[in-house]
């Protein structure tokens, strides 16, 4: 779930300064760090998650300090926000329970539209039965096609909502996977920093050892 704007803003501006002491791109990784505050259920799953985007940056020694720091701003933020706020649970129940009304009409909107379609379909059919005009006929087909042309728009106009519903869930569920990409990029690359630290080391190793030799 997504952090109130006000929430947002009040603990990015915390977080950014804390990052630059830390000397961590707060452009970059502000963003992760706020996204695994609000995925993440349990402390401890908080705790993990940000040990992984910050052990590139910080010695084990200070590592769990700084991690348990940020979530522990983070649980004060959202802890004065809602003392602040508290009339806002009823806003946000009310506006639920309207979005579930509205949810409850276009289900009968839709059940509506089908059951007059099919009426109407048996009303034309019936009347067909009983007449050979040929001209009738034709007038009845293009009453027939109007009917269903404002059923069909009817329900267009009633898709509209669950479109909109659906899309705001396809991009949640993009921005979710962006950001584990975004993890296990980082792993790979901390990973790569340290093989690449440990090669150094071993040159520099080799180097020492060999000029011992030379003397």
């Amino acid at each position: 779930m997504a952090a109130p704007k006000e929430l947002a803003g009040e603990f990015e501006t915390w977080l950014n300064s804390r990052l630059d002491e830390l000397e961590v791109d707060c452009d970059v990784y502000a963003v992760y760090i706020l996204g695994v505050l609000q995925e993440e259920e349990s402390d401890d799953e908080k705790l993990d998650a940000l040990g992984g985007i910050l052990s590139a940056f910080l010695d084990e020694n200070s590592l769990e300090d700084v991690c348990r720091e940020i979530i522990k701003q983070w649980t004060d933020s959202c802890a004065l926000l809602a003392a602040k706020n508290c009339q806002t649970d009823d806003e946000v129940q009310a506006i639920a329970n309207l979005i579930e009304k509205q949810a409850q009409i276009v289900v009968k909107q839709k059940e509506k539209a089908e059951d007059d379609k099919k009426s109407k379909e048996s009303v034309l059919a019936q009347y067909a039965n009983v007449t050979d005009d040929d001209d009738e006929d034709v007038e009845e087909d293009q009453t027939g096609a109007a009917c269903t042309f404002n059923s069909e728009k009817s329900l267009f106009k009633n898709t509209n909502v669950e479109d909109v519903l659906l899309n705001k869930k396809l991009q949640r569920d993009q921005a979710r996977v962006d950001s584990q990409k975004k993890k296990e990029q980082d792993k790979m690359q901390r990973e790569k920093d340290k093989l690449t630290k440990q090669e150094r080391k071993e040159k520099e190793k080799k180097r020492t050892q060999k000029g011992e030799r030379k003397r």
